[in-house]
Parts: structure tokens; C-alpha cells; sequence
């Protein structure tokens, strides 16, 4: 059964919901989001994330995903959609015929803007939701290890996406992060 997302009480604007991220957490159901990345196997050559999908009316939680859950390179932001796509029988690029109300991207590390497999990018796909993905709360920036500064804040809020770092997680998202990263 999954573990409802608890907020704090009156949690009423984005800086009470991301509280409300903290104190899921506290309360043991971090391994249905975010603790799951900790289970996959360390790897130098991608970072371990998490990512939710929710829906702000309710606080439902409608879609969780982490790196390479799915096949072909995947990150945690795109396994989110791809699996929101295959439940609704339609294309990720369809998606935002389907939800018309607004919703949050929680994400461990804060999406890419540029891949080195050629992929598109999680800041374009999420720009691509635009119209129902309207807030994402980022547990870190993106390490500059594989493709330098990341740009992808900007952009998003450049384009009238809300952008919330949840503080409180760095230490911990970053350990399981960059886990099987050769250490310099």
C-alpha cells in the first residue's frame, strides 16, 4: 500500500509543501519516493535520483521513477513521464492534453539541460509540461561532473516553472548520488 504524503498541518504555499516533503520523510515513508535510488547499483558514470510526480490539489503522489528504472539511459524525471504516458495510452509529448491541473516535480538533484547520450534533456521535458508541471523542488544542483554548470534553473524559471530547493537533504542525496564516482 503506498504511504500517503503527509503535510505539515495548514501546508497552503510551496514553501509548506516542501516542508511537507521534510517531514514525509521523518515519518518512514522516504523509501517509497526518494530512498528507493539507494537500492539501485552505484555506477561512475550517471547519478543515482529520484523524482515524484504530484499533484497539488490533494498532494497525490501519480508518478515516482529513479535512474534507469526503465530501459535506454533513462533519468528519474523521464521515467516519470514515460510511465505517466503508458498509463494514459498516450506520448510523453501528449501528456499535457491529459492533466489540466497543476502539479510539482520533486527531484533529488535538479534536472539536466544537457545529456551525452543525446537524449533529450529533463529541463526540455519538463518545458514541454509546462502547462501542468508548474512547480519543481530540487534537493541539490546538479554536480558539475559530467556536463559542467547546469543551466536548467534557469531556464525553467526563465519560462514561468517555479523552481524550490528543499533544504535539509544535500549531505544525504549527495552521498547516494555520486556513489561508485571515482573519488579525486
Amino acid at each position: 500500500m503506498r504511504p500517503q504524503l503527509k503535510l505539515v498541518a495548514g501546508a497552503e504555499d510551496a514553501s509548506q509543501r516542501a516542508d511537507g516533503i521534510l517531514a514525509w520523510k521523518s515519518q518512514g515513508c522516504y523509501a517509497e519516493g526518494f530512498g528507493i535510488v539507494q537500492q539501485l547499483p552505484p555506477k561512475p558514470t550517471n547519478f543515482r535520483v529520484g523524482a515524484l510526480i504530484v499533484r497539488l490539489s490533494d498532494d497525490t503522489i501519480i508518478a515516482e521513477g529513479y535512474t534507469l528504472e526503465l530501459p535506454g539511459n533513462t533519468h528519474a524525471e523521464e521515467t516519470c513521464l514515460m510511465k505517466l504516458a503508458e498509463q494514459y495510452g498516450t506520448t510523453e509529448e501528449k501528456l499535457s492534453e491529459v492533466f489540466n491541473t497543476p502539479h510539482a516535480l520533486y527531484t533529488t538533484v535538479e534536472p539536466c539541460f544537457k545529456r551525452l547520450s543525446g537524449k533529450l534533456p529533463c529541463v526540455e521535458r519538463v518545458l514541454r509540461q509546462k502547462s501542468w508541471i508548474t512547480q519543481v523542488y530540487v534537493g541539490v544542483q546538479e554536480p558539475e561532473t559530467f556536463v559542467g554548470e547546469n543551466t536548467g534553473r534557469k531556464t525553467l524559471e526563465d519560462a514561468g516553472i517555479e523552481i524550490r530547493h528543499v533544504s535539509g537533504l544535500e549531505e544525504e542525496i549527495l552521498k547516494v548520488a555520486t556513489a561508485g564516482h571515482v573519488k579525486e
